[in-house]
């Protein structure tokens, strides 16, 4: 391509569909995101090619336009992307163009999307322990008149508690452009999103004490159920100061 012509999308996947190399094409981001796509929407796509298959798209390694991105990998390369990481969440909820693994490509996608059991369990017992710790910071410094570092810590608490809701429901905590997308089609077990999300939002604008406490019995009952009690106990006394007045 020119640069009188650029590059499109849809030229590109015409090219990558009939390279025989390339086994997989997945969309992700905002175009995979239904009613999520704005005129600054570029495509992120991911070129999936077969293990120790030679292909000229590698030139395109890269390419990075307002348009276009792509990204290009090997199916090795592509079964470890996000395991863990920051793009996991985006190959979760990610849009499969092209499978030319007879749904491998879809069962690596659903692998992604599913955390396993030990490892959410894991995740979840530092995900409330870094959790109870900022919320207990928020409430002593808004005790001690430390405004702004209350509302810090109280900011800090929520984005613990996200991460800790979701590991509990073995899924990815997706990224903040798209907790409401995430909440409103795959809502988390026992919790009202439409709640959770007022509490989410008052909290991180004002650091209101006593609906962090409220909203920290909720998670106290949920993490315990889920067996993490013991990470809540070594708390001590410290967690009536957490806990409503």
């Amino acid at each position: 391509m020119t640069a009188q012509q650029p590059l499109t999308y849809d030229a590109f996947v015409e090219l990558a569909a009939a390279d025989p190399a390339v086994v997989g094409l997945v969309l992700k981001g905002s175009r995979a995101h239904d009613d999520m796509v704005t005129p600054h929407s570029d495509h992120d796509l991911y070129v999936v090619i077969a293990d120790d298959a030679m292909t000229d798209l590698t030139r395109f390694a890269g390419h990075r336009t307002p348009a276009l991105d792509l990204v290009i990998v090997s199916l090795t390369e592509f079964r470890a992307a996000g395991m863990p990481g920051f793009e996991r969440y985006a190959l979760a909820r990610a849009h499969i163009l092209l499978d030319r693994l007879d749904g491998g490509i879809a069962q690596i996608l659903a692998d992604k999307a599913r955390l396993g059991a030990a490892e959410a369990f894991q995740d979840a017992s530092g995900w409330l322990d870094a959790y109870a710790n900022s919320l207990y910071r928020s409430i002593k410094n808004h005790r001690d008149g430390q405004a702004l570092a209350a509302r810090l810590d109280a900011a800090d608490s929520i984005r613990f508690l996200l991460e800790l809701l979701f590991a509990l429901d073995r899924r990815p905590r997706p990224y903040n452009k798209y907790l409401h997308w995430e909440l409103a089609r795959h809502p988390l077990p026992r919790w009202d999103t439409e709640a959770l999300l007022g509490a989410v939002d008052r909290i991180t604008g004002t650091g209101d004490v006593s609906l962090q406490r409220h909203l920290f019995l909720l998670v106290e009952s949920a993490a315990r159920e889920a067996g993490h009690g013991d990470v809540l106990d070594a708390w001590g006394e410290d967690l009536e100061l957490m806990r409503p007045q």
